[in-house]
């Protein structure tokens, strides 16, 4: 873990509330893993805390990461006014990451993102199918205006799509969407809100290597205190997991939901 002032080399609205932020600096070398985070500082003294922002994409090539996130409070609108050119305080990066030194060329995954959860699976998806990886993308989103980056997930790979209202592709949720195009894959990631994460943890009990990136709300972001815990699906009365340093990134079964 590492912090820096990184230079903002762009910054656009890709969605109502859902913004793209393009970063470059060193700090970029230091990111290898997909999964983990940024702990982002808010210019202003009356907002202490960090704001944790998933990677959305990793460049080596030109030392840049992008970052995808929606206006919500204070902090990320502050975020939303800043310009290309600028400099932003960032730490990371953070958490631990999906370990894909069990993937094999050839294998099949399963890549399941809803709504603000999308973002950190794209660079899931860029890291499975440069080791070879079939990937198949389960999308949902609110609505068709509220869709991203469908272009550059199906450049990866077969790519599935709700919304709620039914606006674009199946009307439903992501659950109803991977009953629809069912498939059988040597492997399983989500990211998403807890509703959709307990109902694909039911579905997908018996997968071998089935994983969540858990959302949480955190102050320190790095484990010192205990503001983001999840009960360990072990011992769920005494034991807890910190979903920024144990986590974001769980086996689906080491964790009660």
């Amino acid at each position: 873990m590492k912090q820096e002032n990184m230079t903002i080399v762009s910054q656009k609205e890709i969605a109502p509330r859902i913004y793209e932020l393009i970063l470059s600096g060193k700090l970029v070398q230091e990111m290898k893993t997909p999964g983990q985070f940024l702990h982002v500082k808010v210019g202003d003294e009356a907002h202490v805390l960090r704001r944790p922002i998933s990677i959305a994409k990793i460049d080596q090539n030109s030392q840049t990461c992008t970052l995808i996130y929606r206006t919500e409070g204070f902090g990320t609108k502050w975020f939303a006014a800043l310009k290309a050119g600028g400099k932003l305080d960032v730490m990371g990066p953070l958490g631990n990451g999906y370990d894909l030194r069990f993937v094999k060329t050839g294998q099949k995954a399963l890549v399941i993102g809803g709504g603000i959860g999308i973002p950190p699976m794209y660079e899931l998806s860029r890291a499975l199918t440069s080791r070879g990886v079939e990937v198949f993308q389960y999308l949902g989103f609110a609505s068709k205006q509220d869709q991203f980056y469908l272009p550059e997930f199906r450049a990866l790979g077969e790519t599935y799509v709700s919304t709620d209202d039914g606006s674009d592709g199946m009307k439903g949720h992501v659950g109803q969407l991977i009953e629809k195009y069912p498939l059988e894959a040597e492997m399983v990631f989500a990211c998403g809100n807890l509703n959709m994460l307990k109902a694909l943890s039911d579905k997908f009990s018996e997968a071998p290597h089935a994983y969540f990136s858990l959302e949480a709300r955190m102050a320190c972001g790095v484990g010192a205190c205990y503001g983001c815990t999840v009960a360990a699906a072990s011992d769920p009365l005494h034991k807890n997991f910190r979903v920024c340093k144990d986590g974001p990134i769980f086996e689906m079964k080491e964790v009660e939901l």
